[in-house]
């Protein structure tokens, strides 16, 4: 199974970055929806999407106002976004006022419940994050496949959501700063280098790949990758349109 990392960066794109939003295009998944959904269209192969937001800050949502073009470049007989009710409901109330963006794309709107049911044969379990506002984090399972996503939360392998991931084929995972800018990154409710490591490997996942990392820092290396894989080797910092088999 493939999925596409549509846009790697947080709160706000730069020149090599878009904001959060990762597709799998075989079964018409995406998590998260910032400013890289525009993307999404040159990569689906369904006639259906289903749109998985892990809170309702910008970075992560102000993509779904994309919609109509991805839906011009790839027809969609249908688009479900799913979210806790309160995230819902905050997309609906201040990204589509009327003032901000007249016309609402014609997506249903799904509150997530215990376990939902995924394409081929899958399903996908959410798990909370602590986070200004809060947020979730998702683990998505298929026969021979499994992978997790955490972003925006503080790394901490003394975290509830590390037994959840425990064990997927690939983690991706925030890492918006390098370890010396450990005090901002817990102020800001994210994470960085080493604590995202031990939590990949105390949860004893197969492969781990950053993501959210800081938009400020444009060098290819932003957060330290010897630290990160003197802890957990099999590491690797995202980038957009990278293609990740799991």
């Amino acid at each position: 199974m493939k999925l596409v990392l549509l846009g790697t960066s947080g709160y706000h794109p730069n020149d090599r970055r878009q904001t959060a939003c990762v597709l799998i295009p075989e079964c018409g998944v995406m998590l998260d929806a910032g400013t890289a959904v525009y993307r999404a269209g040159a990569y689906l192969e369904t006639s259906e999407l289903d749109i998985f937001l892990t809170h309702a800050h910008l970075d992560h949502v102000v993509g779904l106002s994309y919609l109509f073009n991805v839906m011009r470049e790839h027809p969609l007989g249908r688009i479900t976004v799913h979210a806790e009710g309160a995230t819902l409901a905050a997309v609906d109330r201040h990204l589509f006022a009327q003032p901000m963006f007249p016309k609402k794309p014609p997506y249903e709107s799904r509150p997530l419940s215990a376990e939902v049911r995924l394409p081929g044969d899958g399903r996908l379990t959410y798990f909370p994050l602590l986070h200004q506002g809060g947020s979730l984090g998702y683990r998505l399972d298929w026969p021979g496949h499994s992978m997790a996503y955490v972003t925006d939360t503080t790394a901490d392998v003394d975290a509830d959501y590390v037994q959840k991931i425990r064990g997927v084929d690939l983690l991706l995972h925030e890492c918006y700063l390098p370890d010396s800018k450990a005090a901002w990154a817990k102020k800001t409710g994210h994470s960085c280098t080493t604590p995202v490591g031990q939590v990949a490997r105390k949860a004893a996942v197969g492969r781990l790949v950053l993501v959210h990392v800081n938009p400020l820092s444009t060098e290819d290396d932003p957060i330290g990758l010897d630290t990160l894989q003197a802890v957990f080797p099999n590491a690797q910092i995202g980038r957009d349109l990278m293609e990740v088999e799991f």
